[in-house]
């Protein structure tokens, strides 16, 4: 007998808020981090611990997704945990590794089929998309294992091993020889966090993301954070990134009572600047923790911080306004309007606003427009890149050299200070950066063999998005020396497949489109572990998607975002058609014309 089952559909049920509001269909989302940050001594709503085999039971279903739930946890214990479920006699199949050895599988689960035996167990067959590999210090690592799938056995765990026992529940036999996590257990009993380092130059923070085990007590955080920041960056970050001085070590273990926390370091140099900014670092790793911080320095102490005074007077992304919602309309860039939205004006000159595609523009920490547009070029299906910079209205604008025959959406990559500003565009199936007199500049990237078709920039200016050969990729970004250079580029594992756009929708999220069986936008994190449909029915493929990002600093009560698929444009939250009528400032259309439809609308903050 076989019987299929998509245990990916297998969830367990969360209560968010009873009495939110929000409809179960509807696409809002309210950005931050699930759960809520507790003090020492007070016991978190939600349970760390997986459930044990004797809770289990014998449905062969409900059982299995608890084995692919039993690592989640403490990783000293992991395979104590693991070894629990499966039986006396393949214990030995399992070789125990402790510390920083303990490595997780986490699998995204596709398919399982039972096969009932003469003998009375239950052949499982699973199959599984490999997510990466979560080890001690919270990173999830890229996959290394290739399989697609495994197979183990289940047997009763009654005495005699004969008939099934209810009572006695289930046993795993030949189990797996590694230890495998679900990215549902992953995402049910770990919570995701963002750890900072300072960027390349030292004028920002950007995120690393990282998990913690549900079951951490509370007042081990402090301690579980800095242990992070002393191991350093993801290897995929650290080209743009860096880390503590060499040989920091943490003395003894951070400590915390009565809101008040203390961190004793052992750490060279005494650079004041560099000790202010690890401090800022600290307060932003701690996310949304309250209370004073004691930090020392070989037990120096140095002055007490507030943590929510030091990321008011720090902020990580200053430069981000409220979002202006602009679209392209038969060649020209104009606002969009929609009831209880800022509406702004568009910070183009006219002579500057013609035969324009698609654009990126996007407003700079001294208050300039950067503005970066995708033109027609000297014939039918060539385009060439335009670019003007300076106090609105922009007026000059300078154009590219070459002309290509397929160029994606333009980005700016941001910084924290006035320097000129420098983009990143895809032409040809080529990554290019450019400066603000439109000079194109390739940019080598180590990527399979593909063309590139997409790319998107984070906030924080220091990572992007790439799409190649319908696969996704994320990389850091090194600023230094006036050049861009991009870090050897981390594939993400999602279950769409067909990649044809991307973009930021949170420091530690992509929203992605691609197709399910069909065309599909979902959101993803940026190791790819967490994936959220946001729409399944989209109907034709995407070729510009366009997002504004939220993040600690800059709350919206949702990641928006527009796209365009089919000639037509659409926004999300709520869901609608940008229908002509939204577009502002153009001329009526006589009557039995049918109106041009707005395409390519984007962002302006």
């Amino acid at each position: 007998m076989r019987r299929p089952s998509l245990l990916g559909a297998l969830g367990v049920v969360v209560l968010l808020g009873a009495g939110c509001g929000i409809p179960a269909g509807s696409d809002v989302r309210v950005d931050g981090k699930g759960g809520a940050v507790t003090g020492a001594g007070v016991v978190d709503l939600r349970s760390g611990e997986p459930p044990t085999r004797p809770s289990s039971g014998s449905d062969n279903e409900m059982f299995v997704r608890n084995f692919l739930s039993a690592a989640a946890g403490e990783p000293d214990r992991a395979y104590e945990r693991v070894k629990a479920y499966v039986a006396p006699e393949s214990k030995s199949r399992l070789q125990d590794k402790k510390g920083s050895e303990v490595a997780l599988n986490v699998v995204r689960l596709r398919e399982a089929v039972y096969t009932l035996n003469s003998d009375n167990t239950t052949t499982v067959k699973i199959s599984v998309q490999q997510i990466g590999v979560l080890r001690a210090n919270g990173v999830l690592a890229p996959p290394v294992a290739t399989e697609t799938q495994y197979e183990f056995r289940l047997r009763s765990a009654a005495f005699d091993g004969g008939a099934n026992d209810e009572r006695a529940g289930l046993y795993v036999v030949d189990p797996p020889n590694v230890l495998l996590l679900s990215d549902a257990a992953l995402k049910q009993y770990y919570q995701d966090e963002s750890i900072y380092f300072w960027s390349s130059d030292r004028s920002r923070l950007v995120p690393d993301q990282r998990y913690r085990p549900l079951a951490v007590p509370s007042e081990r955080r402090v301690n579980e954070v800095v242990k992070w920041l002393v191991g350093g960056p993801s290897d995929w970050l650290r080209p743009g990134v860096v880390g503590l001085p060499d040989r920091t070590e943490l003395i003894n273990n951070a400590t915390g009572a009565d809101s008040r926390w203390e961190v004793n370091l052992d750490m060279s140099g005494d650079d004041r600047n560099g000790i202010d900014q690890l401090i800022t670092q600290l307060a932003w790793s701690l996310g949304d923790l309250t209370g004073e911080l004691e930090l020392k320095i070989r037990n120096n102490s140095q002055p007490v911080q507030d943590l929510v005074e030091r990321r008011n007077a720090q902020q990580l992304y200053p430069n981000a306004d409220s979002p202006q919602r602009f679209g392209v309309y038969e060649g020209a860039i104009h606002p969009l309007d929609f009831d209880g939205e800022l509406s702004g004006t568009v910070p183009l000159a006219p002579e500057a606003n013609r035969n324009i595609v698609s654009a990126g523009l996007a407003v700079a920490k001294d208050r300039r427009i950067l503005a970066a547009m995708i033109t027609t070029g000297s014939s039918n299906g060539r385009y060439r890149l335009s670019v003007g910079t300076g106090a609105a209205p922009v007026t000059v604008v300078s154009r590219s050299d070459t002309e290509h025959t397929s160029m994606s959406r333009p980005v700016w990559l941001r910084t924290a200070d006035s320097r000129a500003g420098r983009g990143l565009v895809v032409a040809d199936g080529l990554l290019y950066r450019f400066d603000e007199a439109a000079r194109m500049y390739q940019v080598p990237l180590n990527l399979p063999s593909g063309d590139v078709t997409a790319v998107a920039a984070a906030l924080d200016g220091q990572r992007v998005a790439l799409i190649a050969g319908g696969q996704l990729y994320v990389a850091a970004v090194n600023l230094d020396g006036g050049g861009v250079s991009i870090g050897p580029p981390r594939q993400v594992a999602t279950s769409l497949t067909g990649l044809t756009a991307v973009d930021w929708s949170r420091e530690d999220r992509l929203v992605v489109a691609g197709s399910a069986g069909q065309q599909a936008i979902y959101e993803i994190s940026v190791d790819g572990a967490l994936e959220t449909p946001l729409r399944t029915d989209v109907g034709a493929k995407v070729n510009h998607l366009t997002a504004y990002p939220t993040n600690r600093t800059v709350r919206a009560p949702s990641g928006a975002y527009m796209y365009e698929a089919n000639g037509v444009a659409y926004r999300s939250s709520p869901f609608e058609r940008i229908e002509p009528e939204r577009v502002r400032d153009i001329p009526s259309v006589p009557a039995g014309v049918r109106p041009s439809n707005p395409s390519a609308p984007f962002f302006l903050y």
